[in-house]
C-alpha cells in the first residue's frame, strides 16, 4: 500500500494502535531516562560524599605513615595497607593471568566436546560463588597448614580473578576472524604458530582490558582476605609469607570501630581505594578503545 507523506489518517487506518504504541514508547523512554538519572545521581552522591569525608583527612602523611598504635589517636596513614594491596593483588595477577589466558585459549582454539563444556560450567559456577566461600576454602587448604600470609591472600584473590579472566579472554578470542587462522593454516603454520603469532597478538588489547577489570575487582575485596591474610596494621610487611595488611582490611577495621579518628582514616582509605579502582578502570577503557578486531 502506498501512503502519501503527511497522510496521518490513512497511516492510522493502515496501522491500528499506532497512537497507543507511540504513547507507550514515550512512557518507557521517560521511565528509562528517569532511571538513568536516578542511578547516576546516586553514584555521584556516593562519590561526592566519600570525597568530602576523605579529603578532610587525606594528606602526604596518609601515604607515608602507618596507623598509630592507639586506634583512637589522630594522625598516621595507610602506607602499609597500600603496599600490601599492591603486593597481594600483584601476586594474584601473576597467578591468574597465565592460567586464565591458557584456559581460554584451550576453550576457543583446542577444546571440544564434554570437557570444554564442563570447564565452562565450573567457570560459571566459580563466578557466582561468594568470595567469603573462596576465603574459607583457602583457609582450610592453606592457612591451617602454613598460617596467615600474603601468599594465602594472593591465592584467594587469584581464584576470584580467574573466572573473570577466562570469561573475558574467551569472548575476545571468539572475535578474532576465522579468516586469519585459515590463512595461516593455508601457509603451513602449526596450531601453536597460529595461536602465538595471530590469535594472541590480535586479541591482546581486549585480553588486557579483561585483566585490568579483574585486577580492579580484586583490589576492593575484603571477605577472602579476612580469612587468609588477617592484616597487620602496626608494621609495614614486605614479605608475602607473613601477615600483611591491605587497604580494604584497614578500611573495614577502622570503619567498624568506635573511634572518630579511625573512621576518618577509613574515609580517606575509601577515597584512595576508589581512586585506584578508577585508574585501573580507565586503563582498561584505554586498551579497549584500541581493540581493533575486524568482524
Amino acid at each position: 500500500m502506498s501512503l502519501a507523506p503527511g497522510s496521518d489518517g490513512v497511516l492510522k487506518s493502515a496501522m491500528p494502535g499506532l497512537g497507543r504504541r507511540r504513547a507507550w514508547n514515550l512512557v518507557m523512554t521517560l521511565l528509562l531516562g528517569a532511571t538513568l538519572i536516578l542511578a547516576i545521581g546516586i553514584l555521584a552522591w556516593v562519590l561526592a560524599y566519600v570525597a568530602v569525608q576523605g579529603l578532610t583527612y587525606l594528606g602526604p602523611d596518609f601515604f607515608t605513615k602507618n596507623p598509630p598504635g592507639n586506634p583512637g589517636a589522630p594522625g598516621g596513614g595507610y602506607y602499609n595497607g597500600i603496599i600490601g594491596s599492591f603486593e597481594i593483588v600483584g601476586l594474584a595477577t601473576v597467578i591468574s593471568i597465565p592460567l586464565g589466558v591458557a584456559s581460554a585459549l584451550y576453550l576457543v582454539e583446542i577444546g571440544r566436546g564434554r570437557l570444554a563444556g564442563l570447564i565452562r560450567f565450573f567457570n560459571d559456577v566459580l563466578i557466582g560463588i561468594p568470595t567469603i566461600v573462596t576465603g574459607a576454602f583457602v583457609y582450610v587448604l592453606w592457612v591451617t597448614h602454613f598460617g596467615f600470609s600474603g601468599i594465602a591472600g594472593a591465592i584467594a584473590l587469584a581464584i576470584v580473578m580467574l573466572p573473570l579472566v577466562i570469561r573475558t579472554t574467551e569472548e575476545i578470542l571468539k572475535l578474532v576472524p576465522g579468516q586469519l587462522r585459515e590463512g595461516m593454516y593455508a601457509l603451513g603454520a602449526t596450531r601453536l604458530q597460529v595461536i602465538t603469532r595471530i590469535v594472541v597478538p590480535t586479541a591482546l588489547p581486549g585480553i588486557t582490558t579483561g585483566v585490568m577489570l579483574a585486577v580492579a575487582r580484586a583490589m576492593g575485596e575484603t571477605a577472602p582476605l579476612l580469612l587468609t591474610t588477617l592484616g597487620n596494621d602496626l608494621f609495614t610487611e614486605y614479605n608475602p609469607t607473613r601477615r600483611m595488611s591491605t587497604l580494604s582490611l584497614q578500611i573495614f577495621g577502622n570503619a567498624i570501630g568506635g573511634f572518630k579518628a579511625g573512621q576518618a582514616r577509613a574515609w580517606s582509605g575509601a577515597l584512595t581505594l576508589i581512586f585506584i579502582v578508577l585508574v585501573l578502570t580507565l586503563t582498561a577503557r584505554f586498551f579497549a578503545a584500541r581493540t581493533r578486531i575486524a568482524p
